[in-house]
């Protein structure tokens, strides 16, 4: 779905959007020395002690009255708790979670940790023949692409190779079968939100389409990214006068649990809108497969044996490996908030402290030790993936602004690389379009994230001097969420509140924050997310 820029709306008529899409994100607010005036500095005291003041004269308007909000507010410099609402209250994280996780995946497998995919061979290689198997042994490696497999068929062939005499096979024993999450919803098919889960991943499970006008009466052309054979299209869409369109869908045949792509509706001629969608696909490790299969043939490397699956033979050898660093993942995490490397960053964990094969729930206990050692009790909490795309995860405020204490405090040789992997307001990840033209530019960095229906919102703030941590939950009545970024020094009636928006053509709403417009004695811009 595709953003239309600069909608201002009415807070409480949006609200009554039956359409809303829940957004999530925790922020750290770094400033720099030169951001505030001098005046600014002098105010930040008295600005604090109104902080309370401020608050309540917001949460108290009647428009808050059908609401559960939940605010914990720390001063770190003074080590001083300086506002708490409902922080002990049970919410959904939502992508908060990967907070959590990504914490977690730090202190257990540490900062030089590597996702590694292995290349080995059966027998023996002889002149331009290898004689035996090929084996592709998954890691966990949320980031491989169809590029690491270029890679991986260069290897292959700068050996020489160009006949293998036996199969090419997925080894993907490191993992269990199952494929999603506790408690992710049947009905997110197929969006790659929810990935399927496997030790052998690649473009992170799913594929890209797009679909352009053609002649009137004929079906728009459909183009995959990347082109492959995997999956099968059953185009019945048609192009048509303008004023004939109507919506076209771009799905996958899900509800029968298979590989292929359909498209219907029409479009008009003169459109030159390209519509395209990301969507998920089942069986990953034969995606890959595949994919292995058709770069070998474009190779010119020949095997006469069907790819399949199969567990590393003894005595294999070893060719090669694939690596990305704990750092690369963190950041695609945090700073994408991709659900998929998080979930195997807990499969990471549950591998090294288990073995094969890894269980989801032996890498949660790895955050649920985390709680723990933080001095909370786990038991108190519903953890249930480490993506938090799962509804029946429950936290509150005081446990994530615990977390984020205890590595600043605690851990602060992990604490930058965990800080870094946030998204920076107007420069990368999910806040590269946000805030450019205000003084949280490169400032603000931020974790951002979507739950249909469910929100939270997790807002840390940095500054050179002087750190607070925030965190704000707001859930609406009948299930319909709102963002409400609290910052210190807020100041201004609570009808002053805005939002901005993009709304994609049919009037869903596709990104959405809602903003504290008021006067500060600090401004660090409008916080925006997708």
């Amino acid at each position: 779905m595709k953003n239309v820029e600069g909608y201002n709306f009415s807070f409480k008529k949006y609200l009554k959007s039956s359409f809303i899409k829940v957004i999530l994100f925790s922020i750290f607010f770094l400033f720099n020395n030169n951001i505030f005036s001098q005046s600014e500095t002098r105010n930040q005291k008295s600005a604090s002690s109104n902080l309370s003041l401020e608050i309540e004269t917001i949460v108290n308007d009647p428009f808050f009255d059908k609401t559960i909000i939940a605010i914990d507010i720390f001063d770190l410099t003074d080590s001083t708790s300086l506002y708490q609402k409902n922080n002990q209250l049970l919410l959904r994280p939502a992508s908060n979670m990967k907070l959590l996780t990504s914490a977690s995946a730090l202190l257990n497998l540490g900062e030089h940790y590597t996702f590694k995919t292995d290349l080995y061979h059966t027998g023996v290689i002889e002149d331009t023949i290898m004689y035996g198997d090929l084996f592709i042994v998954g890691g966990f490696d949320p980031m491989l692409m169809t590029t690491d497999i270029d890679s991986m068929i260069s290897i292959i062939k700068s050996l020489g190779i160009k006949k293998i005499s036996g199969g090419v096979y997925a080894d993907i024993s490191k993992k269990d079968s199952i494929y999603w999450g506790r408690g992710w919803m049947w009905d997110d098919n197929p969006d790659p939100g929810a990935p399927y889960l496997s030790s052998l991943n690649v473009n992170g499970n799913a594929i890209e389409v797009f679909a352009n006008t053609a002649e009137i009466d004929s079906p728009l052309i459909i183009k995959i990214n990347p082109e492959t054979k995997f999956v099968k299209v059953a185009n019945n869409s048609i192009t048509v006068d303008s004023d004939e369109s109507e919506e076209i869908l771009i799905t996958r045949d899900w509800l029968n649990n298979k590989n292929i792509i359909l498209i219907s509706g029409s479009a008009g001629k003169d459109q030159s809108h390209e519509y395209s969608s990301k969507i998920n696909l089942m069986y990953p490790e034969r995606y890959f497969l595949e994919l292995c299969k058709e770069k070998l043939a474009q190779s010119g490397i020949t095997f006469y044996k069907p790819v399949d699956v199969k567990n590393l033979e003894q005595n294999s050898v070893y060719l090669t490996s694939i690596y990305h660093s704990i750092d690369t993942v963190l950041s695609f995490v945090n700073k994408d908030s991709d659900n998929l490397s998080a979930e195997m960053l807990i499969y990471a964990m549950a591998y090294k402290d288990s073995g094969a094969p890894a269980v989801a729930d032996d890498g949660l206990a790895a955050v649920k030790r985390l709680i723990d050692s933080i001095g909370f009790n786990s038991n108190d909490y519903s953890i249930a993936d480490g993506s938090g795309v799962s509804h029946y995860n429950l936290l509150n405020a005081e446990l994530i602004l615990a977390t984020l204490k205890y590595m600043y405090y605690d851990h602060k040789s992990l604490f930058n690389l965990f800080y870094n992997s946030l998204a920076v307001a107007g420069v990368d990840g999910t806040l590269k379009n946000r805030m450019k033209n205000t003084s949280a530019l490169n400032n603000v960095h931020a974790k951002t994230g979507t739950l249909f229906r469910i929100m939270l919102i997790n807002l840390p703030e940095q500054e050179t001097f002087r750190i607070k941590f925030v965190n704000c939950w707001l859930s609406l009545s009948d299930n319909e969420t709102a963002v409400i970024p609290v910052s210190p020094a807020i100041t201004g009636p609570v009808e002053n509140l805005r939002v901005d928006s993009g709304l994609n053509p049919s009037g869903i709403i596709a990104g959405m924050t809602v903003c504290l417009s008021f006067p500060r004695t600090k401004r660090v811009g409008n916080l925006r997310v997708n």
